[in-house]
């Protein structure tokens, strides 16, 4: 028998603002008009708790009575309702499961509870198999999220085996292009298969030995395009967009930013469309129409501080004060 308690906490009709945007989004953006409801549920496994605690927990910690629905177990559904759960994939931090393990340690100091946490999704209406897999693709962003089975798990506590000897890439440095492909296919790498064989280039030539699975895995780390590193200096040379609500807005803007690019750039040939440039653009016309005198000069490419006086009042005293204020091109943990 499972030691893990399940509990489902759904925001009260009037404040499900949640499942009311998932609602607009998958009938405006991806155009499923079918779809009649959406259901928004925050799922909580815990383990390592006592019955006293964990009924406190159930109304102070994991719901608010004034405006949650608490469901233990199971939650009631139509047959006809399409269901699906999405979870953090392994290794990405819980924020909302950290947090809730931080409040039942306060309820009872001396548990140590685990949780582990999903959204679950309820789909209402008539939609084809295709459309669901859309919502879900919609829904699930692969960089940090998978979907998770709704059975529950007998337990939460991961059980970590002694770690294999290190496995070495025999005859790598030779492989012809169509074994190196194969191998480069089996490790689902982040990385392109230029990389890959860049890196076979350099084993060979530089170390002259085979590299290690870690080498390999490590490289793809640093290389992944989680950064701004290939995405938003990617030269964008057939941009188009697909039909759907924001069609429109979207189109004008890029007509007029490619306008005032080709005004900017004018009789340049070492500028190219791209996601940085994008983001940079509107500062750059802003500058050159005068209107941006108050900018701050700095090394950082993708970041725009202006000078802002700023009136503070101290012990009763007001003083003008400069402050800056960054607009900031967030590159990181891609895609932001």
């Amino acid at each position: 028998m499972s030691k893990v308690r399940r509990v489902y906490v759904e925001k009260k009709e009037p404040y499900a603002v949640k499942a009311l945007e998932t609602k607009n989004e998958i009938r405006k953006f991806l155009g499923i008009k079918t779809v009649t409801a959406v259901r928004y549920l925050v799922r909580y496994d815990v383990e390592n708790i006592s019955d006293e605690t964990y009924k406190l927990a159930l109304t102070t910690v994991f719901s608010e009575p004034p405006v949650d629905n608490c469901y233990e177990e199971t939650f009631p559904y139509d047959k006809s309702d399409r269901v699906f759960s999405v979870e953090a994939l392994p290794g990405q931090f819980d924020q909302r499961a950290d947090s809730a393990v931080q409040c039942i340690k306060f309820l009872k100091e001396s548990e140590e509870p685990v949780v582990k946490t999903a959204i679950t999704y309820v789909i209402s209406g008539d939609i084809t198999d295709e459309q669901f897999e859309a919502i879900k693709a919609n829904s699930i962003n692969p960089v940090d999220s998978k979907e998770t089975g709704l059975t529950k798990p007998e337990t939460l506590v991961d059980n970590f085996s002694d770690p294999a000897d290190v496995i070495y890439f025999d005859g790598f440095i030779n492989m012809p292009d169509d074994k190196l492909n194969e191998l480069y296919k089996s490790l689902n790498l982040a990385m392109t298969f230029k990389d890959f064989k860049h890196i076979q280039n350099y084993f060979k030539n530089e170390e002259n030995r085979d590299p290690s699975m870690t080498e390999i895995r490590v490289l793809d780390t640093y290389w992944s395009d989680h950064c701004r590193h290939t995405t938003f200096l990617t030269e964008l040379t057939d941009v188009k967009f697909a039909n759907g609500y924001f069609n429109k807005p979207i189109t004008d803007t890029y007509n007029a930013y490619i306008k005032d690019r080709n005004e900017i750039y004018k009789g340049r040939d070492d500028k190219f469309v791209c996601l940085m440039e994008m983001a940079l653009l509107a500062a750059k016309k802003l500058k050159m129409e005068g209107k941006l005198d108050d900018q701050e000069e700095s090394d950082e490419i993708n970041a725009c501080s202006i000078v802002v006086p700023v009136e503070v009042t101290k012990n009763g005293k007001t003083e003008t004060e400069e402050w800056l204020v960054n607009f900031k091109n967030e590159t990181h943990n891609h895609p932001t």
